[in-house]
């Protein structure tokens, strides 16, 4: 079958390769999950075939793969081949009680891991850099939109409406940055009313992210950072999560608290700097003596740009 389809498929490649909005292609969304069942819906050998063709009559743009959040990494693995860049679906902010559908599992989750709040984010994130590989980018695909409304109108329940608020929604885009994301994806938008509080919540994440692009495509910096949690009598789980970024000489942390418990951090090995500004929150920090003190609500997002020591202004 697919030899007898192989001209078609090449003529419309090459009908719509040199096309203004062409991004970069997709040959199949979710190639090896299948709901409730372990066989892969697409066989990884199909889809290398369909690649080599591809590549063969278009070999400038990118291919994407997008997976389900399950599946086992070596299974995954097996699709690198028909792959240029591997990518990741998941949606986690679901209600308690929601009537199972399409893609969620039994305990109305869609992922499978034990940690079932915003911060499987990283982890799936994570589990993706390894599926990739090195030499492969990974892409994150976020949610977009409620579960519910995935439903025809008639069977919707409106008390099972749940968006992601503005500050999950910018927690999961950067904690899938710190953790080695390099792009962000959006999905679900078409079922999501225009406008919407959520629609603007959202659409305030992405121009963040867009105005912070210099930022997110610089190169990663490693400073000799030290974390002391003061005690505010919980435990402390992943805790914050740090990347740091240099452009132009001003340093950048982009940092999120991937606990379900506020947190209060001294920040130490900032020895070379004096204080923090705090993006989107106009205030600023003091570091004193290199150690930078802040407090994080759940899941919460902070972007710190950094001034050094050696200005002017702290030589007085």
């Amino acid at each position: 079958q697919f030899d007898s389809g192989r001209a078609a498929y090449g003529e419309r490649i090459n009908r719509l390769k040199d096309h203004p909005a062409l991004l970069f292609w997709e040959m199949e969304d979710e190639p090896a999950w299948r709901w409730n069942s372990a066989e892969a819906r697409i066989p990884a050998e199909d889809l290398q075939k369909s690649y080599a063709v591809l590549k063969e009559n278009d070999p400038h743009h990118l291919v994407y793969t997008n997976h389900a959040p399950t599946n086992l990494i070596s299974t995954l693995q097996r699709y690198n081949e028909a792959t240029d860049i591997v990518a990741c679906d998941i949606y986690p902010i679901i209600p308690p009680g929601i009537r199972i559908t399409y893609a969620l599992f039994p305990d109305g989750m869609q992922g499978d891991l034990l940690n079932t709040y915003p911060s499987q984010i990283g982890e799936y994130t994570d589990k993706m850099r390894t599926v990739a590989g090195s030499g492969r980018p990974v892409f994150m695909v976020l949610q977009g939109f409620s579960w519910e409304m995935l439903r025809q109108p008639v069977d919707r329940d409106s008390l099972m409406i749940r968006y992601p608020t503005y500050h999950e929604s910018r927690f999961m885009a950067y904690q899938a940055i710190v953790h080695g994301a390099n792009g962000i994806i959006y999905w679900g938008t078409a079922y999501t009313p225009q406008p919407s509080p959520f629609w603007s919540d959202l659409q305030a994440v992405t121009q963040e992210l867009a105005a912070m692009q210099p930022v997110l495509a610089s190169r990663t910096m490693q400073l000799p950072l030290t974390k002391d949690y003061v005690e505010l009598g919980h435990s402390v789980d992943r805790g914050v999560e740090i990347m740091a970024k240099s452009v132009d000489g001003i340093t950048y942390l982009l940092t999120v608290n991937a606990d379900k418990n506020p947190l209060h951090l001294r920040l130490g090995g900032l020895k070379d700097y004096g204080r923090a500004f705090v993006l989107r929150e106009d205030k600023e920090l003091p570091i004193e003596q290199g150690v930078l003190q802040i407090l994080y609500e759940p899941f919460d997002t902070k972007i710190f740009k950094l001034e050094k020591l050696t200005e002017e202004r702290w030589k007085r």
